[in-house]
């Protein structure tokens, strides 16, 4: 018998994430995996709903290098055979193993742009994103648990108690924080070296509550383009293209980065990622994390960016739910935690404060504040 917490997951991916139908067919593309219990449960619980499933299983050690060798008109023709396979299915799994989350850290930034513009571009930002209903994860391991300085017994739970979350009772409980987003205009961020203004007026407002992500709990929007000034320091420790960065450091004018640092890791590569497209320079979300069960940052985006009290600005491609105009081949989310334990902190939506030190002002929204 699986652990049944295993079962419970599958269930929400399957009834609640991608609210699978018979005769639809569902890609579970799995990266690094160590054991296949949550793919094999995928496949049976699709099968009990009358929907088809196909399976990849992916090698993130042999991916670096395809990217490594890969010639333009090969990366093409990767993308092509990826965005086929994509337009067939109409839901979209991805499970993540990831055993080495410094895999890509060594591949040159010309390859990885050519995989970005051929690949990830088309066949993820175009298509899966827009076109199926779909909800990426990652599944624990050795590697995570000492990411996240824990034994592997304790990580295992902390998981399941931050995935396995009442996803529609977390769905009402952000009704409040949407509704009141909804309504403010302009927003002002303060806190240790951050001082930043951003319009969200007329931008859609989205929750988030397990339908694209396991864990969860998330409301989510985007600057007007051109409206955010000022400068923002991340305390959150982040991993793009595998590499780390430590307090990045960004000043806007005018929406578009006019300069970027980070304390501990490579200065050029962070300008050069910023510099990827017109894009990669402007915000294209901005998100309230509240998942009440996530905590402490681990160098995992899908976890740290709910984590309870914490903001991210994400520079690069907007979605079309809440869509500011901004296109770009990168998506990076950078994490603020504004909880006293680290450093505190206050959102203010038309000069109110809304939330404060990483506790909501308003008690309709204190279920979204740290347990």
């Amino acid at each position: 018998m699986p652990d049944p917490r295993w079962e419970s997951l599958a269930d929400i991916l399957i009834n609640h994430s991608t609210r699978l139908s018979k005769g639809e067919l569902l890609l579970i593309e799995c990266f690094d995996l160590d054991e296949s219990t949550l793919p094999r449960l995928l496949i049976q619980k699709a099968a009990r709903k009358g929907a088809g499933a196909i399976v990849e299983l992916r090698d993130t050690r042999v991916q670096r290098e395809l990217i490594r060798n890969a010639t333009e008109s090969q990366m093409k023709a990767i993308g092509a055979f990826e965005l086929q396979r994509m337009t067939l299915v109409q839901a979209y799994i991805a499970l993540r193993g990831a055993r080495n989350i410094s895999e890509m850290t060594d591949v040159p930034a010309d390859r990885m742009n050519l995989y970005n513009t051929h690949v990830m571009k088309p066949v993820h930002f175009d298509c899966r994103i827009k076109s199926t209903k779909w909800c990426v994860l990652r599944l624990p391991n050795s590697s995570m648990a000492q990411q996240a300085g824990m034994s592997t017994e304790a990580f295992e739970n902390f998981y399941f108690d931050a995935c396995n979350l009442d996803y529609p009772r977390l769905f009402k409980a952000l009704q409040p924080l949407v509704s009141m987003m909804e309504r403010a205009k302009e927003v002002h961020i303060t806190g240790p070296e951050t001082d930043l203004k951003f319009s969200i007026e007329g931008i859609p407002v989205v929750p988030c509550a397990g339908e694209m992500n396991i864990p969860d709990g998330e409301v989510f929007t985007s600057p007007v383009r051109d409206s955010v000034n000022g400068t923002v320091r991340f305390n959150t420790p982040t991993i793009y293209q595998g590499s780390s960065f430590d307090g990045i450091k960004l000043t806007f004018r005018d929406g578009k980065v006019v300069e970027s640092s980070c304390a501990n890791g490579d200065g050029d590569k962070l300008r050069r990622i910023l510099e990827t497209d017109d894009g990669a320079s402007y915000i294209g979300e901005w998100s309230i994390g509240c998942n009440p069960r996530v905590l402490h940052p681990m160098r995992d985006i899908l976890f740290d960016e709910k984590i309870a009290g914490s903001f991210h600005l994400t520079p690069g491609n907007a979605y079309d739910e809440a869509d500011n105009g901004n296109r770009s081949k990168i998506h990076w989310d950078m994490v603020q935690i504004q909880r006293s334990d680290y450093g505190g902190g206050t959102i203010c939506f038309d000069g109110v404060p809304v939330r404060v030190d990483g506790k909501f002002v308003d008690p309709a929204l204190s279920a979204l504040d740290p347990e």
